[in-house]
């Protein structure tokens, strides 16, 4: 049992407590109120389990399945033979982050007593997400429809004492070993019990969570190196005043101008070309426009968050146990609401990526950086400065380009065709995550290299805020101008800036309110 617990009760958990839960280990246990939920429910499941009329996931098999009467001698063997044929997932591991979000969704849904368990099946489960135990979840095997079936399976097999966990420490155990470590005893699931375990859309509300939390600090960073870059490439800020911002009044807009505003202020390289003998009316769009994109990004996002609270606050299962206590198949399960706007994620991702490239691109030619040296080079010819950190970027925004693609259109029919269309949102959630490391990376790189050229508009001073991000810059080891260096390690340092919030918190530390 873990010091800090997230309690999980009938209601809907929390976006936050699904991030405690999954990236910082905190444990769980049940309410009160969702044991008693959970055994309401349950007394509906049992009165039909002596009933002879078939009810599907209770008497019946399963999927194309669902006419097969099974008798009740052989439900039991049911529920394990669905569990185990179902954890049919292949492919690298899944990351721990995402199972333990994924487990504490499941346990949400249990909690709500609409899926029929047993209350002690679900406080077996919380007993193996709060010892910390992860089953091992294989990459492939979920189609976004029926539930992420074959992840939620792995879990499910897990605590049958079958398959493998990891345990706190991350090492690799059979699960029936780990649970005895635990005193958790192996389940012997009754009726209904494996289905509730496997149908939901768990997995893909995880990594569209996670995902959420990730997006809104790399939005806040884009403009962090978005205020860079118009700095140290001597563009107007003129263009983000509020009255200018508000003739288009979408809110994200707003948030990012604001941010640009305030990271700019005091900027001595900005006070040097402000006045009248400056001939710059407009920049390139991807100084000017940088509230535009970055401000649609942030919108996409709370659109997602929206889904992410409504899809929160479901029981999903089928069949469901009414609370008027019927037992109904249903639809529910069905990815789609996640998998669209998962997918309408690594749009907005690619978008921003793209910007920030070019105006990473526009450091290193002499043509359109105002007075900087090629490629921001010690001698050019000699050295090559970021040439190559930029192709580095280039590549990575190709990629996301690729992985923009929605996956939500590519139905795959399953089944024997009982499942003839499915969401794919667990693959949209999958290239999501790669789509973010590559937003980081290609931040990263933005804001190398517009902290190599901040240095070379000295003697002038950049604004605090960006003055102070340059300067996380060099206290994690990257040296300023200078004869070429190994670069990667230099672009690694800075992608863990961006990744752990340091850039953030920074530039945060030099204003009197945080970004927004």
């Amino acid at each position: 049992m873990r010091a800090e617990q997230v309690v999980v009760g009938a209601g809907p958990v929390l976006p936050e407590e699904v991030l405690r839960v999954a990236r910082h280990g905190a444990g769980v246990r049940l309410s009160a109120d969702a044991l008693a939920a959970i055994a309401g429910s349950r007394a509906v499941i049992a009165a039909l389990a002596e009933d002879d009329r078939p009810h599907y996931g209770v008497s019946t098999g399963f999927g194309a399945l669902a006419t097969v009467h099974i008798p009740p001698e052989r439900r039991a063997r049911l529920q394990r033979s669905l569990v185990r044929s179902h954890a049919a997932g292949s492919g690298p591991e899944v990351e721990r982050e995402v199972v333990r979000a994924m487990m504490l969704l499941r346990l949400s849904t249990l909690a709500t007593g609409r899926t029929g368990v047993r209350a002690g099946t679900a406080l077996a489960y919380a007993a193996l997400l709060d010892a910390g135990l992860t089953p091992v979840v294989h990459e492939y095997g979920s189609l976004g429809c029926s539930g992420d079936l074959a992840p939620l399976s792995s879990v499910a097999l897990a605590l049958l004492g079958e398959g493998d966990v990891r345990d706190a420490s991350g090492e690799l155990r059979p699960a029936a070993e780990a649970l005895a470590a635990h005193g958790i005893a192996p389940l012997r699931l009754a009726e209904k019990e494996g289905l509730a375990l496997i149908n939901g859309t768990d997995g893909m509300l995880g990594m569209l969570l996670l995902a959420i939390g990730d997006l809104r600090r790399l939005l806040t960073t884009a403009d962090i190196a978005a205020a860079m870059s118009v700095e140290a490439l001597l563009g107007t800020d003129a263009v983000f005043a509020d009255d200018l911002q508000r003739l288009r009044p979408h809110p994200g807009q707003a948030g990012s101008a604001a941010n640009l505003r305030a990271l700019l202020a005091g900027s001595a390289i900005m006070a040097g070309h402000r006045g009248p003998e400056c001939t710059r009316v407009q920049d390139a769009y991807s100084l000017r426009c940088a509230p535009q994109v970055h401000g649609a990004a942030r919108d996409t996002v709370e659109h997602a968050a929206t889904v992410a609270g409504r899809e929160l606050a479901a029981a999903i299962d089928n069949p469901v146990v009414t609370p008027d206590g019927r037992v109904e198949s249903n639809g529910n399960f069905h990815g789609a609401p996640v998998a669209y706007v998962l997918d309408f994620l690594a749009i907005a991702v690619a978008d921003v990526a793209g910007m920030s490239e070019r105006r990473t691109d526009r450091f290193l030619d002499v043509a359109r950086n105002n007075g900087l040296p090629p490629f921001l080079a010690d001698s050019p010819g000699v050295d090559s400065g970021h040439m190559i950190a930029q192709y580095t970027a280039a590549g990575i925004v190709a990629e996301l380009k690729r992985l923009a693609v929605p996956a939500s259109v590519d139905s795959i029919p399953s089944s024997a065709m009982q499942e003839d269309h499915v969401s794919m949102g667990w693959a949209a959630a999958r290239k999501l995550r790669r789509s973010l490391d590559g937003l980081t990376r290609v931040l990263a790189v933005e804001v190398l290299t517009a902290a190599r050229a901040l240095d070379l508009r000295a003697p002038l001073a950049p604004a605090a805020a960006t003055g102070a991000v340059r300067d996380a810059v060099r206290a994690a080891g990257v040296d300023g101008p200078g004869p070429d260096r190994h670069l990667a390690p230099e672009i690694e340092a800075v992608v863990d800036l961006v990744r752990d919030g340091t850039v953030i918190t920074a530039a945060e530390g030099t204003l009197r309110a945080p970004l927004r």
